[in-house]
């Protein structure tokens, strides 16, 4: 019988035992050494094994003290201690400046296999404000997009809307877009959109404020726009995003006609908003136990490796699986140290809840591969931290596909091209949404109604003659725009590039020999440097077209399971 719940006495037996706090200390006295070796100018290896060392204390601490908490929202000792952990790692965050330009000044070809870490501390030091300005933005950051963020998260989690007479939290009516019949949707969109138009006054301030402070320091740093410094910190280069974008833009008719098949499913000419999410085919119920053993089974036709994972993740009970009061929603996989990984999910018996903990369980794995380098060449940039999920998922989605029912494989189908669609085409409207709220921020202010009227604009770009209607108020739904800045693209590009890997599996079962390797090296490299390592060049538009290829595969596999 599967644990549904999480055991974290490995990490530690409580807040109050010896052995946290040991930690703690451990970690206040990890970063005050690694200011004294960065006040004295030590050698590159001391401070590079300062900075792991350090890295390693961290993490048990901040799994654990996360984990407390978002299984339980009311606990508030984890709650505090994690605020106060906050304000330790802060003092680290102090410390940024002076390791970015102590690193800057170091030789690469010294660095040994920390070579990217000097190389980028070079780039870092030359958008680098005085380092008083640096800490004082740090320290500001709380009382600003730290702050506006939090105001969104705390606004958007209260807000109700009345659906047929009932109130009820907007996520509540939100999902009531995934039901069968359209009236009942279409009545959530309604009263969705009397929500958010009721609070989008103070949500316009927090996007006002959260651009408005990266405007300021983005000039302050000499960058030369908004979208520079992300690149940065996704190790990408500005070719290789264009060259995504430009693939990205070829294949919106192919998704519109797979819009266009799903209104026909439905009985409509085209979709309105409120269909997206809408229900095609009919699915079984998928038991816990079902799940861990068509995982496993699917992962080790694949990668051994990757199925001992995740058969290690339900026996260790490294996982938090079902719903339930005070519980937070989605999923996550985060690190805790040794190769090891804490997922929470909020598993319901449907195969979407097994792709989910699929996708969870690639994270996963992606942590065992990374766990054979230093804790400092771990931190994967967003653009290649979905490369397993991706991989993990596909593959148990294409098993499913030959095993299902018609009616099931419809739904699998649907489910897979909607998850697809949204990270491709709706990704591509908040990116397009994003940019132009940065280019008009610089100037002033923008009102609610501007905010509406260029979502809906990103929205035509991206969705085109296939929707009837769209959504004004996303910019107030996605939490992304206010917690960072184009937090959009990497999803995109972490897609395509786990689906282009997986079609090169496809082709040459070799290259599974090299795929753990490449998961290794995902914190060590620039991800041009990375894929060009296994042949492939992220900056030709055709490298991006062979991920979308497994998406146009599956268009036409809908449309010839569907009836005529």
């Amino acid at each position: 019988m599967t644990e549904t719940t999480w055991d974290l006495t490995p990490l530690f037996p409580s807040l109050e035992s010896p052995e946290f706090q040991r930690a703690w200390q451990g970690l206040r006295e990890r970063i005050g050494g690694l200011k004294d070796l960065l006040e004295r100018e030590a050698p590159l290896q001391e401070v590079l094994f300062a900075l792991d060392t350090l890295f390693e204390e961290a993490l048990p601490l901040q799994a654990y003290l996360y984990a407390r908490f978002s299984a339980n929202t009311a606990d508030e000792a984890a709650l505090a201690k994690l605020s106060e952990l906050e304000i330790l790692l802060l003092d680290f965050q102090r410390l940024r400046p002076r390791l970015t330009r102590y690193l800057a000044l170091q030789d690469p070809e010294e660095a040994g296999p920390y070579r990217l870490l000097v190389e980028e501390a070079r780039l870092f030091a030359l958008h680098m404000m005085p380092e008083g300005e640096e800490t004082l933005a740090a320290e500001l950051s709380l009382s600003g997009r730290v702050a506006w963020a939090k105001l969104h998260e705390n606004l958007t989690s209260q807000i109700t809307a009345v659906v047929d007479g009932e109130e009820m939290p907007i996520t509540k009516v939100r999902n009531l877009y995934f039901r069968p019949e359209e009236e009942v949707r279409r009545k959530a969109y309604q009263a969705e959109l009397l929500a958010w138009e009721q609070n989008q006054v103070p949500i316009a301030y927090a996007l006002n404020g959260v651009k408005g402070e990266a405007v300021v320091l983005n000039r302050r740093r000499g960058f030369r726009d908004d979208l520079e410094p992300t690149l940065l910190q996704n190790r990408i280069t500005r070719k290789a995003l264009l060259a995504m974008q430009e693939a990205v833009e070829e294949s919106l008719p192919l998704f519109r006609r797979y819009y266009l098949l799903k209104a026909k499913a439905l009985g409509k000419e085209r979709l309105d908003w409120w269909d997206l999410f809408a229900p095609i085919g009919q699915g079984r119920r998928w038991t816990l136990e079902e799940a861990r053993g068509f995982i496993v089974e699917k992962l080790a036709a694949f990668s051994q490796n990757a199925a001992q994972v995740a058969e290690v993740a339900f026996r260790e009970r490294w996982m938090d699986l079902l719903p339930r009061k005070g519980k937070v929603g989605g999923a996550y996989c985060m690190p805790r140290g040794g190769g090891k990984s804490l997922i929470l999910a909020n598993y319901e018996e449907s195969f979407e809840s097994v792709s989910t903990l699929a996708h969870e369980l690639g994270h996963a794995y992606h942590n065992f591969a990374l766990a054979r380098v230093p804790a400092s060449l771990r931190e994967v940039p967003m653009t290649l931290a979905e490369t397993a999920s991706i991989m993990n998922e596909t593959l148990v989605v294409e098993a499913a596909l030959k095993e299902a029912s018609p009616e099931e494989g419809l739904l699998i189908l649907d489910a897979y091209l909607q998850g697809a669609a949204q990270v491709v085409v709706d990704i591509h409207s908040r990116f397009l949404f994003e940019s132009w709220v940065f280019a008009r921020r610089r100037a002033r202010e923008l009102s609610p109604r501007e905010f509406k009227e260029l979502m809906v604009e990103a929205q035509k770009a991206a969705y085109g003659e296939a929707l009837a209607s769209f959504h004004p108020y996303m910019w107030a739904v996605k939490g992304h725009y206010y917690g960072s800045d184009f937090y959009n693209y990497p999803y995109t590009f972490g897609l395509l590039f786990g689906l282009a890997l997986y079609s090169e599996a496809k082709e040459d079962p070799a290259f599974m020999e090299r795929y753990e390797g490449l998961l290794a090296e995902s914190g060590m490299h620039t991800a041009k440097a990375l894929a060009a390592r296994f042949g492939f060049d992220l900056e030709s538009p055709e490298f991006w077209r062979k991920g979308l290829k497994v998406l146009a595969d599956k268009v036409e596999e809908l449309e010839r399971r569907l009836p005529a």
